[in-house]
């Protein structure tokens, strides 16, 4: 996963980084971020807002539940001498606890949010929420959800290497919508050709109208939110398909 991550061919996993440039002079401004502002970024990655942040003179903490990104954050930030402006945190982040009033900003972006299930984002914008200064911001980035795909389908396909595996391997795929539930379902058989294993990896996604997740924030105890359709006109590949929802605590 993390060589996906770190992959400028596509936009799978993070976005290019021309892309994320744009996307870190917007948040700067939206937040109102300045040197030695507290940021935590929820499921970071491999740190590559955090690190930039940094780099502008932020306090970032970040926290992700995979090793192999959290490891590459701390490296990045060594390399580059922020270790002292950086704390990486391998955790899940719905057991994350932090002192109330802790920082001035927060990330939740590229759509992380959708993969829990309403009642634990819900906890998730709560505990945010509680963890920010009073003006303190969020930043939220969610799939329109008049741009989803809302279609059950299937495929295939076959490669020598990949996300799956490092030898040949046989990809079977499979998507539901539900719509009741507004939520999508993927479910994908790989089955390894070298031993004749097979592994079955399941992803859920929360679709959310902006209407929903406005209530959600404020629920939450933010005080207002303002809405971004594709980014408020940010430059992004695909960035009609988003919307970033900026909260003030």
């Amino acid at each position: 996963m993390l060589q996906e991550h770190l992959d400028e061919s596509h936009s799978a996993a993070s976005r290019k980084k021309a892309d994320r440039d744009s996307q870190i002079e917007w948040i700067w401004e939206k937040l109102y971020l300045g040197p030695d502002s507290q940021v935590l970024d929820v499921t970071c990655g491999p740190g590559l807002y955090s690190v930039e942040l940094a780099r502008r003179g932020c306090q970032v903490t970040g926290i992700d539940f995979g090793p192999a990104a959290i490891t590459y954050a701390r490296d990045q930030a060594k390399q580059r001498g922020l270790s002292d402006r950086c704390q990486f945190i391998e955790s899940d982040v719905r057991q994350m606890e932090f002192p109330g009033k802790s920082f001035d900003a927060a990330l939740f972006i590229y759509g992380q949010l959708a993969v829990f299930t309403p009642t634990e984002a819900a906890h998730l914008l709560r505990t945010v929420a509680h963890s920010l200064r009073p003006g303190g911001r969020l930043v939220v980035e969610l799939l329109d959800d008049q741009e989803i795909d809302k279609c059950d389908r299937n495929w295939w396909y076959m490669d020598d290497k990949g996300l799956w595996g490092d030898k040949p391997y046989l990809h079977l795929g499979e998507r539901f919508w539900i719509e009741e539930e507004a939520t999508s379902i993927e479910r994908f058989y790989i089955l390894h050709l070298d031993n004749g294993e097979l592994d079955q990896v399941s992803l859920c996604d929360q679709s959310y109208a902006a209407s929903t997740m406005e209530k959600m924030m404020e629920a939450a105890g933010f005080s207002s939110v303002d809405v971004y359709p594709a980014w408020g006109g940010l430059p992004l590949i695909n960035a009609k398909k988003w919307v970033a929802f900026v909260a003030a605590r």
